[in-house]
């Protein structure tokens, strides 16, 4: 799925002057970890091939994911832990589900003008785990 950046929530912040070049790199690294992985809902069917039974009544074991999925989602694992506890929440959704700072804030029952200190930390620190310059 491609994202047009001025469009997101980071882009947004990017063109007001409210994020970093860092922290704008920072939060794209972690959303295209977070697609690579796979981890984004399902919208429509999956359209793989149907799994071919052999022998018995059943089919083969499921394919195991491509070692790319794997490391992408080691690495996001990684930038979310990296982000801390409390950070990770707002990062989450406005990097990779896409929510406005303000739709996080209510979600999250925070006070309003909060989510944009939290998730500039915690960009941040997801940053300097990407090794963001």
């Amino acid at each position: 799925m491609a994202v047009n950046a001025g469009e997101s929530p980071l882009g947004w912040l990017l063109s007001r002057g409210l994020l970093t070049r860092r922290q704008f790199g920072a939060g794209e690294r972690l959303r295209a970890d977070w697609e690579m992985a796979g981890l984004s809902p399902r919208v429509t069917m999956r359209w793989d091939a149907a799994p071919v039974a052999r022998g018995g009544r059943g089919p083969d074991a499921p394919l195991d994911p491509t070692l790319a999925q794997i490391a992408a989602k080691r690495r996001f694992d990684g930038a979310i832990a990296a982000a801390g506890p409390g950070l990770a929440d707002i990062c989450w959704r406005v990097v990779c589900g896409g929510e406005g700072l303000e739709g996080a804030e209510r979600a999250l029952g925070w006070p309003r003008r909060a989510g944009k200190l939290v998730l500039l930390m915690a960009l941040d620190r997801v940053a300097d785990f990407y090794g963001v310059r």
